[in-house]
């Protein structure tokens, strides 16, 4: 009997062992799935919306492990994050739950004290692994975050383009001398970035991580030659996935070579959540990238939060300013394809349009990455204004010379087939692209523009009716970002004289220009047909 009860209790003992062994398989062999956004730009409720991400969310928590990163630009682009300076949308992404996020260039446009002050409000911090201080080299935030799951470690990387301290406002980043006093590890073809990237993967490496995914505010098509999610790839060895932005694509798990010829996925969801990235990891190791483009439950805690946000601006944002009698257009009407970067478009005419008559100038400039919505024929609000030119930037006039001008025209032309945020919109003022001729622009190590080393693509410059004139000078209305700071690196109005220093907002010259000079949006059919086009391209 005694035998009998010895081999049960063997028995037993094996059973319960058993069963350890195979529940702790079935947990073990939960998927690890990394959701993945960008280029948000305040886009809270746009296609899928904040609400339904964190729905989708808690969904897959149920059986998976997940993790939610994003790579940076949400918190400009649109009323609620301008009128909140960026508050109201770090509270939606705290309550949706982040775990890891990295700065883009747009999160520098509410200023440095502003910028660090957000980046303590997010629960999940921000991570770069470039972002350093210039005279001591150390990184200002934390540069990559390894997570632990289930004995899996999963390390992410933050890094943010190079382009950003021209993209964003340059002065922003430099001290009471104009000297920079940060870097986003820019210079030598890519190198120093490189470098610093691949740094960072080997010491994350080096503390267990079995995967490491770089979260990059970097771009593909259109962007940087060398500051790329491409080029990066091409440049390092040891990433497993790099979750792109910056430059509004939507890629579903595109593969590239790294420098030993191994594999790596690159994913982006285009912009204001058009998609969710999600990349999910198998417990054998594979991995599958796919963009989620529907999800039809929200969350409603989320719903409230962000009809709460925004309310508090609801009566600011709703008030009529003015009536468009025509559409205007930043985007094609047929196609979508967004066109202020890169040819004449309506919008862009209207609003340099608004700052050469308000300010009353010769000519007027406005960069075609600073105007970012259509308006629609009909009754228009503040909100839409906003939705039009969300980065609240000052109008201001210099006198400037006809070869400042034409360098900066030259400057916005470089790009071209391609877009850029440094096209030109004009008014006052019309040109001529040789797309024949290939761009000789010679920029300096972070971008700004040092000087036109052979022929130049911009001709046939008019300038009040009459054929530029390079030593003349004249009076020219645009943005502080452009002519005074040096946005997107037009640098050569910098020893300009200031006629009139940034005393009224872009906003209030659109709409004085509306009220006060039109009374309503007239004379802005499509420009394609206008007989007198300000952008000719040959």
């Amino acid at each position: 009997m005694k035998n009998i009860i010895k081999k049960f209790r063997v028995i037993l003992l094996f059973c319960i062992s058993l069963y350890f062994v195979l529940t702790t398989s079935i947990v073990a062999a939960k998927d690890i799935i990394i959701l993945h956004t960008n280029d948000i730009h305040c886009g809270v409720e746009d296609n899928i919306g904040m609400a339904a991400l964190a729905e989708y969310k808690n969904e897959l928590s149920k059986n998976n492990h997940v993790l939610l990163v994003d790579s940076g630009d949400a918190v400009q682009g649109a009323p609620l994050g301008k009128l909140s300076e960026g508050q109201s949308i770090i509270n939606i992404m705290n309550a949706v739950g982040y775990d890891f996020a990295v700065p883009g260039n747009h999160e520098f446009d509410y200023g440095m004290d502003r910028f660090f002050y957000l980046a303590q409000q997010l629960k999940c911090g921000y991570y770069s692994a470039n972002f350093l201080d210039a005279n001591t080299h150390k990184n200002v935030f934390i540069p990559y975050k390894i997570f632990d799951i289930d004995g899996i470690k999963l390390a992410f990387i933050g890094v943010t383009t190079p382009e950003t301290l021209t993209s964003s406002t340059p002065v922003y980043f430099q001290d009471d001398n104009s000297k920079f006093k940060y870097t986003f590890c820019e210079g030598h073809a890519g190198k120093i970035l490189y470098k610093q990237i691949q740094k960072n993967i080997d010491a994350a490496k080096k503390q267990g991580a079995e995967y490491v995914f770089l979260v990059g505010h970097l771009g593909l098509n259109g962007t940087s030659p060398y500051y790329n999610s491409a080029e990066i790839i091409r440049n390092t060895s040891g990433l497993s996935a790099v979750f792109d932005g910056h430059s509004h694509e939507q890629i579903a798990g595109l593969t590239l070579k790294n420098k030993k010829g191994n594999d790596v996925i690159v994913g982006q969801t285009g912009t204001k959540l058009q998609a969710i990235g999600k990349l999910t990891l198998k417990s054998d190791g594979s991995m599958n990238y796919e963009l989620i483009r529907s999800v039809p439950v929200k969350n409603e805690n989320i719903n409230r939060l962000i009809s709460k946000e925004k309310a508090v601006y609801e009566p600011l944002l709703q008030a009529p300013v003015g009536k468009a009698l025509v559409p205007l257009y930043v985007n094609d009407p047929i196609t979508g394809k967004r066109l202020v970067r890169s040819k004449e478009c309506s919008m862009g005419n209207f609003v340099a349009d608004a700052y050469r008559k308000v300010l009353n100038t010769d000519a007027a400039i406005v960069n075609g990455g600073g105007i970012r919505n259509d308006l629609t024929a009909g009754i228009f609000s503040y909100n839409d204004v906003l939705k039009v030119l969300p980065f609240g930037n000052m109008g201001m006039v210099i006198e400037a010379t006809g070869q400042q001008i034409l360098d900066a025209l030259e400057l916005g032309a470089t790009a071209y087939p391609q877009e850029s945020g440094a096209f030109l919109q004009v008014s006052g003022m019309s040109y001529t692209i040789d797309s024949s001729i290939s761009s000789s622009v010679k920029k300096d190590e972070k971008g700004n523009f040092i000087g036109v080393t052979g022929p130049y693509r911009v001709k046939n410059v008019i300038i009040c009716g009459k054929k530029l004139e390079l030593d003349k000078k004249y009076t020219l209305a645009g943005s502080s970002y452009i002519l005074r700071d040096g946005g997107n690196g037009m640098t050569m109005f910098k020893n300009a004289r200031v006629l009139n220093d940034a005393t009224i907002n872009e906003t209030d010259i659109f709409i004085e220009y509306v009220q006060n000079h039109l009374n309503a949006v007239i004379d802005y059919a499509n420009t394609e047909t206008d007989k007198e086009k300000r952008i000719t391209v040959k």
